[in-house]
């Protein structure tokens, strides 16, 4: 009887699985205190929609889509708009404040030191990450109806596109952040994430830059997000639509694995 009890009090517990969102929940916690910082970004994209959108779109006029629909430039900038906030709302959260946790504040270590293991940690960060993004997105939705910008009902499903497009975000941006060495190398994150703003058919279509540019603008996340959004909001559906779903789905699930084995390397040595 007591060789059975000791062989039971000495048996290793299972792994605890799908337990990232005790990272959500120790988020949530850190946030109660500090929600104005949680909150801010979301400004940064109506201030450009109203200023941009609207106040530019007085001098601009109409604007003709490429299946010939006719729009306001300010309902064409607006969907723009909502990826911008979605990939802010995520990335930033998914690269430095999960840098500053995994190097100055030695999080993860002690997280790790527990049954979770890097899996966890990746879903969970992303998790939160995906949830500042999600609701950034919904307010700037909201924005949008009550300003007269959603077109089409095919606009009820760009909420959903607007989660995607933030857990593509965070998960990538996560799975850099693991190869940075110091706060110097984000700026990389800025000189990527910038010119995206910029140039991803964000402001005007892809059609007035030249054909080696419009291939290069194709390739990166945010035009997907924006040609998924826009498409949607406006009512103007096309093939290449499907694409762009594919690709962000992609992208969201392979920086998933390689943040996951990056932090398994770096903190379980």
């Amino acid at each position: 009887m007591t060789s059975t009890s000791l062989a039971l009090r000495i048996t290793p517990l299972p792994p605890v699985r799908s337990a990232g969102w005790r990272m959500i929940e120790r988020n949530f916690l850190a946030y109660r205190r500090a929600w104005i910082f949680f909150v801010s970004g979301f400004f940064e994209p109506v201030f450009y929609l109203l200023s941009i959108g609207i106040g530019v779109g007085k001098l601009v006029g109409d604007f003709t889509l490429a299946d010939g629909t006719v729009v306001t430039y300010a309902q064409f900038v607006a969907p723009a708009m909502l990826a911008t906030s979605a990939m802010n709302g995520a990335i930033f959260d998914a690269t430095f404040n999960i840098y500053f946790k995994m190097k100055y504040l030695h999080l993860y270590d002690a997280v790790l030191a527990t049954p979770m293991r890097p899996w966890d940690v990746a879903t969970g960060e992303v998790g939160w990450a995906l949830l500042r993004g999600a609701s950034y997105s919904l307010v700037f939705l909201v924005v949008m109806s009550v300003l007269g910008l959603v077109v089409s009902w095919w606009a009820l499903l760009a909420f959903p596109v607007a989660i995607l497009i933030g857990f593509a975000f965070a998960a990538a941006g996560m799975a850099c952040t693991t190869w940075m060495r110091s706060w110097q190398d984000f700026e990389f994150i800025q000189l990527a994430i910038l010119p995206m703003f910029l140039f991803s058919a964000t402001f005007y279509p892809l059609s007035v830059y030249p054909e080696a540019i419009q291939w290069l603008v194709r390739v990166t996340p945010l035009y997907q997000g924006v040609n998924l959004l826009r498409g949607l909001i406006l009512g103007s559906l096309s093939w290449s639509m499907l694409a762009s779903l594919a690709y962000l789905l992609v992208l969201g699930v392979v920086g998933m694995y390689l943040a996951s084995r990056r932090l398994g390397r770096l903190l379980l040595k």
